[in-house]
């Protein structure tokens, strides 16, 4: 189990890693510069915030263990009771600073929680089943409404937001993390944490499985687009061919959750692997312990990470060379700042509180 969970933070300092080089690289406007590093900041675009939501399926497994083993009303409710606090606890949060900064995952993590709480003790079938189906009502929402609504794409910011309908749309459906397909994510990493991690016969399923889908889309949607654009121009305009043969973040199409669920099973499965087989290093243990603070790292490299970059005057209209490079900073300083924080405290500021109140 040790060495379970030992991956399982690993894979968490990774996630919030890649999701610090996107979040600076959005906040900092930089669209100019290296063009590798532009390329390698791209990587991460949509992929690193999925793989935080996987986790945290895995970590909801793991918290409700117990009462989907005994199936009693007491523990359930427990479990449920538990849900729910750190739902709301994550929903506040991360609304308390959406104001700061509008691409805030937290809230939408608080209600992937809620609905959670709901679905916890159904099969795995079922979580699959449920996954497909969040993932597949996409499409026909998007069918239904207008995607755009609220949206001003130039500068990533929405209208309304305060508004009940604003809200309600833009976490159900338009926003950055919506609810519907992103529980996709979630109900995947419920699944995840109730299988054998530990067998060497399921990573390597897991492993080939999660390889192939993810080549096997990725190619897929790439031929389609230049299909598309070679011979849908009278079908389509090239934007719009792009917008939904897309396997990026906006809009969340099916083929982007397929893509993104499975790169976060493999980048999982790989973290576990090398968590055991350098598993007395120096970096697998200072990783180890950043992932257990990844909480405390989110919110500190919007409020602090980005307060200071805003009040030196650098978090607009910067390149991506000095965004990588503000990015790669934090990081390391998260790292040591984990590192000397779990010498005297058992856990993150932000951890403790989710315990305290969500126990």
């Amino acid at each position: 189990m040790k060495q379970r969970i030992l991956g399982f933070d690993v894979a968490r300092a990774l996630a919030i890693f890649g999701m610090v080089i996107v979040n600076f690289k959005i906040a900092m406007g930089a669209e100019q510069g290296n063009k590798f590093l532009l390329w390698f900041a791209s990587i991460f675009e949509g992929r690193a915030s999925a793989l935080f939501v996987v986790l945290a399926g895995v970590g909801i497994a793991f918290l409700t263990r117990k009462a989907r083993k005994a199936q009693t009303s007491e523990l359930i409710l427990s479990s449920r009771k538990t849900l729910i606090k750190r739902g709301l606890l994550l929903v506040l949060i991360g609304l308390a600073y959406t104001p700061v900064w509008p691409a805030d995952i937290l809230h939408f993590y608080g209600f992937y929680f809620l609905v959670a709480t709901v679905l916890f003790n159904i099969s795995d079938r079922h979580l699959l089943l449920a996954a497909a189906i969040v993932t597949l009502a996409f499409p026909v929402l998007l069918g239904l409404f207008d995607y755009d609504k609220g949206w001003d794409w130039t500068t990533l910011s929405y209208s309304g937001f305060w508004t009940v309908d604003g809200m309600l749309r833009r976490i159900f459906f338009n926003g950055f993390h919506p609810v519907i397909p992103w529980l996709a994510f979630l109900f995947l990493g419920m699944w995840l944490g109730r299988q054998d991690i530990s067998s060497n016969v399921f990573r390597k399923k897991a492993l080939v499985w999660g390889l192939s889908i993810w080549a096997t889309t990725e190619l897929t949607f790439v031929a389609l687009r230049a299909a598309a654009a070679n011979f849908g121009a009278e079908l389509m305009t090239v934007e719009d061919a792009e917008a939904i043969l897309s396997t990026s973040l906006l809009p969340p199409m099916p083929q982007y959750v397929i893509a993104a669920g499975s790169l976060a099973v493999v980048s999982i499965i790989c973290c576990l692997y090398l968590a055991e087989r350098f598993a007395g290093s120096k970096l697998i243990n200072w990783l180890y312990k950043t992932g257990q603070l990844s909480l405390t790292l989110y919110v500190a490299h919007v409020i602090l990470g980005m307060g200071v970059l805003e009040s030196i005057g650098r978090l607009d209209n910067q390149s991506i060379d000095f965004a990588m490079l503000s990015a790669g900073i934090f990081c390391v300083l998260g790292i040591v700042f984990s590192v000397l924080w779990l010498k005297y405290f058992k856990a993150g500021p932000f951890e403790w509180l989710f315990r305290k109140i969500g126990s």
